[in-house]
């Protein structure tokens, strides 16, 4: 995907997801109450462990990157303005951040399946490398020296 969500309601922020990136650029006097000059912030999407999203109502709503480590903003709206990893949003753009909510837990459902996918693979490849240990084809210091490579040992 690559597309860009322009937050206006409660300052101005954008998001733009480009491929397994997402940018953050935030604008105008509120963000820069709340976060300073900080610039654009860059986020490798899979180095995200989840993500957040309240919805905006009587208060903004806000989307929040976890990554590893990280603390979810438990403490409201108020504490989640001062995360650099959180936008906050209006009511009326509340479509466009459960879009990008809908984009990362995709991606990171597809990247679980595909590192399943390579263990199970690199599992039969070592199975297939023991039968060939079993015919006589390859040596046993061939197999463990295999066996390791495909483990990453």
């Amino acid at each position: 995907m690559n597309k860009t969500f322009e937050f206006k309601g409660s300052g101005k922020s954008i998001i733009t997801i480009d491929g397994n990136f997402i940018r953050i650029k935030r604008k105008g006097f509120v963000n820069f109450m709340n976060h300073g000059l900080d610039g654009e912030k860059t986020i490798d999407i899979n180095n995200l462990t989840g993500i957040q999203v309240k919805k905006a109502g009587f208060t903004s709503g806000y989307i929040q990157f976890i990554f590893m480590g990280s603390q979810e903003s438990k403490k409201g709206v108020f504490a989640a303005t001062q995360d650099e990893n959180t936008v906050m949003f209006v009511k009326k753009e509340q479509k466009m951040a459960d879009e990008i909510k809908e984009y990362i837990e995709g991606f990171l459902a597809n990247k679980g399946k595909s590192q399943v996918a390579a263990t199970i693979s690199g599992a039969d490849e070592i199975l297939k490398y023991k039968e060939l240990l079993d015919q006589g084809i390859i040596t046993e210091e061939e197999f463990q020296e295999k066996k390791k490579q495909l483990l990453g040992i």
